[in-house]
């Protein structure tokens, strides 16, 4: 049970770190102010770094990476373009990214209560990443 519950755990943060990364690149040409575009640059590094670690272990423990769904993708992408759309100012960005944020929290911890046998260097990935997402949450509230 352990091997299987560390593996989907992986997976989890897996999809989380490609979502983040596709979700910021998608507004990151809208972004128009400098230090919000070096905050979010910054943050996609960070889930760019991690992705490829919890890559590394996947691998090791035979399993393959685990896309996002195609459902959160194509959402996340007409909520961003609907949102944009009407409003693409600065605050719309870091509203948007805020809300992804907030659902990357729910979930991970969601998978992290589910996945209680996953081993503890899988766990501490996830709560790493989980500390990622908080921060941008924190570093965004001046643009909301």
């Amino acid at each position: 049970m352990e091997m299987n519950d560390t593996v989907e755990l992986l997976k989890e943060c897996d999809a989380g770190t490609n979502m983040a990364v596709v979700s910021i690149d998608e507004i990151l040409e809208k972004t128009k102010d400098a230090k919000l575009k070096k905050i979010l640059e910054q943050s996609k590094e960070e889930h760019r770094t991690l992705g490829n670690e919890i890559h590394t272990l996947l691998i090791q423990h035979g399993s393959d990476y685990k896309e996002p769904s195609p459902m959160a993708k194509g959402m996340s992408w007409l909520k961003t373009n609907v949102k944009m759309g009407l409003d693409d100012s600065d605050a719309t960005i870091a509203d948007l990214i805020t809300d992804g944020c907030d659902m990357g929290v729910k979930t991970l911890n969601k998978y992290l209560n589910q996945y209680t046998q996953a081993d503890n260097t899988s766990k501490g990935l996830c709560k790493k990443l989980i500390s990622i997402e908080e921060k941008l949450c924190k570093d965004l509230r001046s643009y909301l």
